[in-house]
């Protein structure tokens, strides 16, 4: 997908419409070792009360599990205002395999 360069947006530190330079931002990996991670999961599992909280009344999850990955990521789009010089990034993401400025 092409987008420009150069797009006027509105700036929430300078309160008003001016021209910002449009940036991707690389997504990073997410460590090993974040709040949702296995390992830690399993930890806080074993400090909890009683009752198989509803583990065991499901089936496998190979069974309810949807198949096929994703073949794009969402854009993380940044823009920088040319006049105060401070970044804002975009509200949404949208889906695309390349993200062209032109």
């Amino acid at each position: 997908m092409k987008k420009p360069k150069e797009v006027n947006r509105y700036c929430p530190f300078c309160k008003k419409h001016t021209s910002h330079k449009v940036s991707q931002s690389k997504k990073r990996q997410a460590s090993s070792l974040t709040y949702g991670s296995k390992y830690r999961a399993r930890l806080r599992g074993k400090a909890r009360g009683l009752g198989n909280l509803g583990r065991y009344s499901k089936p496998a999850v190979t069974k309810f599990k949807r198949a096929g990955k994703k073949s794009t990521k969402k854009t993380d789009l940044r823009y920088e205002c040319k006049v105060c010089k401070k970044q804002h990034t975009q509200k949404k993401g949208f889906r695309a395999k390349r993200v062209e400025f032109v």
